[in-house]
């Protein structure tokens, strides 16, 4: 990737991406500082500890959401340690909104009544599911944040993920997540051993793909991820060439996202556009030397 070509993703992100995103896209990129990001995000924080406010470009309303709440944790994620207080404060909420069994439901009916997605405004499933509740304990665990809901959680991940069968490429990036960062090293490589083969299945290798797809590097998004060695080397390498390619006259890069509503897409592709920068960043495929964040993850 070139200077031009990355020059070409800044002027997109600060022209068409949200004001918490230009923050990050500074922060990762131009050695911004950490703060203008936290202090962005705490205005879609609500006072239960959840997040909302339309931080889920799919959720616009204001209450907090399951969905929401992951993003949030990912965002503050990449500013280095989570503090505490904000960690604290995410764990009681998702306490009161988690099934019996410790598992987190994709979204909260209230997001029936608001303006969302298709997809959420006509959900009737609010069931456990084991993406996103791996992904946020996940995130949990490699933030050293401690509450009885992570136990519980974490309980609720490893009690399915022993009887899992098959799975899908959302479920495999949250397992991910989860088997990289959960304390129990020996029982985590057993599982990613047993559940290789399911996720490579579901993970489209081929470059070219469109549409809403998961390729090898939207799960191994970094040469040390637990997912890396489920590709070969030339696999890893035709799709970071198709991310090259893939890159728009403006910039940006597709939402890849089912198209509901204009400024959701426009929203998501400001979204992707840092996330295929730092994909390829981290793979060595950007040419220009540029600053990296002083808890680069």
């Amino acid at each position: 990737m070139t200077w031009d070509s990355y020059r070409a993703a800044e002027h997109f992100t600060m022209r068409s991406a949200r004001l918490v995103d230009r923050h990050r896209f500074a922060y990762l990129f131009q050695s911004g500082p950490a703060e203008p990001v936290r202090a962005t995000l705490s205005a879609y924080r609500n006072l239960d500890g959840g997040y909302g406010n339309g931080l889920d470009p799919d959720l616009r309303g204001h209450a907090s959401q399951p969905v929401a709440t992951e993003i949030a944790l990912r965002y503050l994620d990449e500013l280095g340690p989570i503090p505490a207080q904000i960690g604290v404060g995410v764990c009681r909420y998702l306490a009161t909104i988690s099934n019996d069994d410790g598992g987190l439901p994709i979204s909260l009916p209230s997001a029936r009544y608001t303006e969302s997605a298709p997809w959420y405004r006509h959900n009737d499933d609010f069931g456990s599911r084991l993406d996103i509740t791996a992904m946020i304990t996940g995130l949990l665990h490699k933030n050293n944040v401690t509450h009885p809901w992570r136990d519980l959680a974490t309980a609720y991940c490893w009690k399915h993920i022993d009887t899992l069968k098959w799975t899908n490429p959302h479920e495999a990036i949250g397992l991910c997540c989860f088997l990289q960062h959960v304390p129990d090293r020996p029982r985590a490589i057993v599982a990613m051993n047993h559940l290789a083969h399911m996720i490579r299945a579901v993970i489209d290798v081929h470059p070219r793909a469109t549409g809403h797809v998961h390729t090898p590097l939207d799960l191994a998004s970094h040469p040390g991820h637990i997912a890396r060695p489920l590709f070969t080397d030339q696999e890893i390498e035709r799709n970071l060439q198709a991310f090259e390619d893939q890159q728009r006259p403006d910039g940006g890069w597709d939402a890849c996202w089912d198209d509901w509503d204009t400024v959701a897409t426009l929203e998501r592709e400001g979204m992707r556009t840092i996330q295929r920068l730092r994909i390829l960043r981290a793979y060595g495929h950007v040419q220009p030397d540029l600053p990296r964040p002083r808890h680069a993850v």
